[in-house]
């Protein structure tokens, strides 16, 4: 099976959490975190910051590694490293996403998350 290695930044503020709804691709209308793939001799921090600019128009610092996905879909392996991040200079702009909204903890469930992204909330709670 192929796997697909991306990256995600659990952008956080004030206790919340940013989730975009995809607005493209098999899996529009999904919520994630955004993020995308890492291109070839590109390190997932580079990778995380150039995708955030292309999708959000914000640039981000990176305050550490959180966690990595490991999720089967039918058609290829995610391999997902998630970063926790805040934006550092910017407000975002929905560049290829429907939707956004900064998440409490408690309205994590709110949203319809891809099956690989739900996997992390229980650990995500942990450090909202």
């Amino acid at each position: 099976m192929k796997t697909v290695k991306v990256v995600a930044a659990i952008i956080r503020r004030d206790h919340r959490v940013f989730a975009t709804e995809r607005g493209y691709g098999e899996f529009r209308g999904g919520w994630e975190f955004p993020g995308g793939k890492v291109e070839v001799n590109e390190t997932p921090e580079d990778a995380l910051r150039r995708e955030i600019r292309e999708e959000l128009n914000v640039r981000i610092e990176i305050e550490s590694y959180f966690d990595t996905i490991e999720y089967d879909y039918p058609q290829f392996h995610l391999s997902m490293d998630c970063y926790l991040a805040r934006i550092a200079s910017g407000s975002p702009v929905l560049l290829e996403h429907e939707a956004a909204r900064w998440l409490a903890k408690e309205e994590l469930e709110e949203v319809n998350w891809l099956p690989a992204d739900r996997t992390i909330l229980e650990h995500l709670k942990e450090v909202l």
